[in-house]
């Protein structure tokens, strides 16, 4: 039977913005997803990527983890009232203390009880494990000193320093992991476990193969509720034309991910599609490699910035489909986005820093030398099989020469270019952001500190510091937020990351196999809220919206 869970203690986030799913229509509308069956047998999902077994600590898809495994709060940090899920009840006792009851009916795939010690187990074990994904919201992001079992069934959490969105934030992130299973593992070599995982989600991961893909089957004793879909098949499909060819002939029943945007009219004037428009959080980015000069100039990087035209992508790449990058790198539907924020575009302003800076063109042939007076001209990096982004960083170099900076792209392979990303070897790179990057709190601040948005060896960055200092001792939820806009509209006057546009999404399914597909924020529709009872889905605050 499906238990309603009791509202949790945590302080509200700020609402976010309403995320639309339209109502039935022609071209430009979208078919409203309760149309077709609500429960099916087997449903056929094209994955665009093979993430291995789905090992939690080797790196993989957010969406798939989630079918296994479940966490404390649901259905994510990108909401604004995440709900106790493995939890029944979260309570913050002081600035660093939480409290967290458990549910006592949960079991595990391989039917060992769920208990506290599992909690306990997991952070510690976060704690002791290389870094990934998951991670920081342990170590540094919040910094956990302690977590310990306090009751059969209740566990609790102090930190290091104050830590107000330890529960709207890092409980409603970080999976649960069994005890028993993992124990047995020295956390040094978590990344080369290649058994198939064990968890308490909705569903089981059956079958892998990097030929065939994966089989999930669903998890009949579910605490939450029998799964309305019985099995799922996920074939690896990188190809966006394949995925969506197989679609259209009703070879898979839909592909997590979202239609390119050439393609939304003709899947929406479709009698056998249907289409959900979502406003996701993720969008493309032009990256810049602060470690090299003269990216590790602040003024330098701003000129770059007030020089793209954002309005122009949007139309030329993103189709008009969504909003422009104005409000910079966290995303405007983020619980903690300042609403205020705004990166205007300024090639007047952007051309008056160059002059400042002492770039300027000496031999009138329309470009700029560096202050030595010296030809440069900068690579920009981009996946040669992403021809939106392709588009888009074409654009980007018309918009750096009309201010009389000089730049190619560099096309890459993927493997190319992840390890071109890894290693930081480019100057310029146009690249997706994730929500996790984008509309995580925590890991605004982590990005800083690890190398990704800021951590340079050679430059000091006071400024940023006296915002951490500032944003390490605040103590309630809203305060806390307000520390990290004031880090925001600094991050937006000298970014080492560029909004480009913020797409609204579309995804097609067929209508005729499965309608009860929903959007949750930041993941689209194919993830585990769209297979689980309609009464658990709204208990747990899981679906966006709808106008």
């Amino acid at each position: 039977m499906t238990r309603i869970l009791r509202r949790s203690h945590v302080v509200p986030l700020v609402l976010a913005p309403v995320l639309l799913v339209a109502a039935c229509g022609g071209s430009g509308d979208t078919t409203d997803s309760a149309s077709g069956p609500s429960t099916a047998r087997s449903l056929t999902v094209a994955a665009s990527k093979d993430s291995g077994p789905l090992n939690i600590f080797a790196g993989q898809t957010d969406q798939m983890t989630e079918l296994i495994y479940d966490k404390l709060l649901s259905p994510s940090p990108y909401v604004a009232d995440p709900q106790p899920w493995l939890a029944t009840d979260v309570r913050q006792v002081d600035a660093t203390t939480w409290e967290v009851d458990l549910r006592d009916d949960v079991t595990w795939h391989d039917g060992e009880a769920f208990t506290a010690d599992d909690v306990v187990f997991s952070f510690h074990y976060m704690h002791a494990a290389p870094t990934g994904r998951y991670t920081h919201h342990v170590n540094d992001t919040p910094s956990i000193s302690t977590v310990d079992a306090v009751g059969e069934d209740s566990v609790r959490f102090v930190c290091d320093y104050s830590c107000p969105e330890l529960g709207p934030v890092t409980l409603a992130d970080l999976p649960i992991i069994p005890e028993h299973v993992w124990s047995k593992v020295d956390p040094a070599e978590a990344k080369a476990v290649t058994d198939l995982p064990i968890g308490t989600g909705p569903f089981v991961l059956v079958d892998y193969s990097p030929t065939s893909g994966y089989r999930f089957e669903a998890n009949a004793d579910y605490f939450a509720g029998t799964p309305t879909v019985d099995e799922l098949v996920m074939p690896v499909i990188e190809d966006n034309a394949a995925a969506f060819t197989a679609l259209s002939s009703g070879q898979i029943d839909a592909a997590d991910r979202a239609l390119t945007p050439e393609l939304v009219d003709r899947f929406t004037a479709s009698n056998d599609i249907g289409v959900i428009t979502v406003a996701p959080l993720s969008y493309p980015e032009l990256k810049l490699n602060f470690t090299r000069e003269p990216f590790a100039q602040a003024d330098f990087r701003a000129a770059l910035n007030l020089a793209v035209d954002r309005d122009e992508l949007l139309e030329v790449v993103g189709l008009g489909q969504g909003r422009p990058g104005t409000q910079g790198y966290i995303h405007p539907d983020a619980p903690f986005a300042d609403p205020d924020a705004s990166t205007p575009y300024d090639a007047e302003q952007a051309t008056a820093l160059l002059d400042r800076l002492g770039w300027a063109d000496r031999d009138g042939d329309g470009t700029r030398e560096n202050p030595a007076g010296e030809p440069a001209t900068f690579t920009l990096a981009v996946n040669g099989g992403n021809a939106p982004q392709v588009r888009a960083a074409e654009l980007l170099v018309e918009d750096f020469a009309e201010i009389g900076i000089a730049v190619t792209v560099t096309p890459l392979d993927s493997g190319s270019f992840s390890d071109a990303a890894s290693k930081k070897t480019y100057d310029m790179m146009v690249t997706t952001n994730s929500p996790h990057a984008v509309a995580d709190s925590t890991q605004f601040i982590m990005s800083h500190r690890s190398g990704n948005l800021w951590k340079h060896p050679d430059i000091a960055y006071p400024e940023f510091d006296a915002l951490y200092d500032a944003w390490k001792v605040t103590e309630t939820n809203d305060a806390r937020i307000a520390a990290m806009q004031d880090m925001q509209k600094l991050f937006n006057r000298q970014p080492t990351a560029i909004a480009l546009y913020y797409p609204d999404e579309y995804w097609a399914f067929r209508a005729d196999t499965f309608g009860g597909w929903i959007e949750t924020p930041g993941y689209g529709i194919v993830h585990k809220w769209s297979f689980l009872p309609a009464d658990v889905v709204e208990a747990a605050n899981a679906q966006a919206p709808q106008d």
